[in-house]
């Protein structure tokens, strides 16, 4: 019976000493890449493309808003770049023909001094026209290009691959500048989130190695502290550390629970 004591309390010591030098942390997987799109103007929701867990990849259409009103905006900003470039045209044409007959008249030694300076003074008018015309071809094509932009936010695309997370519209809806409409992560570049307390952080540094466990589905991989960051509330007294990990083929999504062992 002593002996069998005996034997416990030396398995007991064992496992401390094998256990002594490690430190498990909890952390939550999370995603390096999270993109909330947001609505620049105001308008109602016209498309919905996507649902909640869909995969998008970049530009793929995400919704569209009511054009209606940006459609005759856009159409009087095109048509006024069109009509100002007929203007264009036709001063420079008028100038080039005041060119021509003054080049015609100088060849011509009979033809009177006050016909040329009555050309000079003509081509010097169209000129200024001309230059007008092209200052209001520059404003007209700046216009256009601004409501092009505004017509391209209508059209909300994806920016970069990743999945529906969150959708806070539906067809129908009114859309307010600023108001969050579709979160997106990336589900491939993920991290786990450790907060560390002051008297761990001299044993952690970036750049180091350390085992990592994703327990829910039996997942152990080797990860890399990618930053050590202060915590944005002085009160807690907690240190910030992002592992980086390889996924593999596993499914590992955002929000799950994980472990780190750091080696003391």
């Amino acid at each position: 019976m002593l002996t069998h004591k005996k034997l416990l309390v030396v398995t007991f010591l064992l496992i401390s000493s094998l256990s002594a030098g490690e430190i498990t942390l909890t952390g939550t997987v999370v995603s390096d890449g999270q993109k909330m799109i947001g609505s620049r103007y105001m308008g109602y929701v016209k498309k919905v493309f996507v649902k909640l867990g869909d995969k998008v990849k970049r530009e793929d259409n995400l919704y569209e808003m009511e054009s209606a009103e940006f459609d005759i905006m856009k159409s009087q900003a095109d048509l006024m770049l069109e009509q100002s470039k007929i203007v264009v045209e036709f001063w420079r044409k008028r100038l080039q023909n005041i060119n021509n007959r003054k080049n015609r008249i100088k060849k011509n030694n009979k033809i009177p001094m006050m016909d040329i300076d009555d050309l000079e003074a003509q081509a010097e008018n169209v000129s200024a026209m001309l230059d007008s015309a092209q200052v209001m071809v520059e404003q007209a094509s700046i216009k256009a290009k601004q409501l092009a932009t505004v017509f391209n936010y209508l059209k909300m695309k994806a920016p970069s691959d990743g999945v529906v997370v969150q959708k806070n519209i539906k067809v129908g809806d009114m859309i307010m500048p600023g108001m969050l409409t579709i979160m997106l992560v990336d589900t491939e570049n993920l991290e786990i989130d450790v907060s560390l307390s002051e008297s761990i952080i001299g044993k952690v540094r970036e750049g180091e190695r350390l085992p990592v466990e994703i327990p829910s589905i039996n997942y152990k991989t080797i990860g890399t502290i990618h930053a050590v960051i202060p915590d944005a509330n002085p009160m807690t007294h907690k240190i910030k550390m992002r592992v980086s990990f390889d996924k593999a083929d596993k499914n590992i999504f955002p929000g799950m629970y994980a472990k780190v062992i750091i080696k003391e």
